[in-house]
C-alpha cells in the first residue's frame, strides 16, 4: 500500500528528473566550482579556514540539491534541508575561531542553537509528513474495506 502510495506521490516528479548524462555533467561542474573556490582561498590563519569552510559547505550542499534532482524522494529533499543546516553550522563554527573567550563561546553556543533548531524542524516535518501519509492510508484502507451490513438481512440475521 505505501509503494503504491510512494510510486504515484512521485509520478509527476520522477519525469522532470536529470537522465544520467546530465548528472555526471552537473557533479563534475560541482566538483569544477569546489577545486575554484578552495583554490580563492588564498588568505591566511582562520580567514582560509573560514573560506575552506564556506567553499565545502557550498559543495554538500550543491550535491545534495543535485540528487535530490537526479532522484527525487521526501528522503532526499530531507538530506537537502540536513545539508543546507549542517553547512551553515559548519561556516558558523569556523567563524567563532576568530574570536576569543566568552565571545567564542557565545557564538559556538549560538551556532549549537541555531544547527538544533534546524534539525528539530527538519524532523518536525518528517513527523508531520509521515502522520499525513498515515492518514491518507488509513482513509484509503476504509474506502477499500467491505461494508459491515450486508444487503437484505435483517439485525437477526434473516434475509427480509
Amino acid at each position: 500500500m505505501i509503494s503504491v502510495a510512494a510510486c504515484c506521490a512521485f509520478a509527476g516528479s520522477a519525469f522532470a528528473a536529470m537522465n544520467k548524462d546530465e548528472y555526471k555533467t552537473q557533479k563534475a561542474e560541482i566538483e569544477a566550482t569546489y577545486k575554484a573556490d578552495k583554490k580563492g582561498c588564498g588568505m591566511k590563519a582562520n580567514s582560509k579556514d573560514v573560506c575552506n569552510a564556506e567553499a565545502k559547505a557550498k559543495e554538500k550542499v550543491a550535491r545534495a540539491e543535485l540528487e535530490a534532482s537526479y532522484k527525487p524522494s521526501p528522503g532526499a529533499d530531507a538530506k537537502v534541508r540536513e545539508a543546507k543546516a549542517d553547512a551553515d553550522y559548519d561556516v558558523a563554527k569556523e567563524r567563532c575561531e576568530d574570536l576569543k573567550g566568552k565571545e567564542q563561546s557565545a557564538c559556538k553556543v549560538e551556532a549549537n542553537s541555531a544547527h538544533e533548531k534546524a534539525t528539530h524542524e527538519k524532523a518536525k516535518g518528517e513527523v508531520k509528513a509521515a502522520k499525513t501519509e498515515a492518514k491518507a492510508e488509513n482513509k484509503a484502507a476504509m474506502g477499500n474495506s467491505p461494508s459491515t451490513t450486508t444487503p437484505n438481512t435483517t439485525t437477526a440475521g434473516q434475509k427480509k
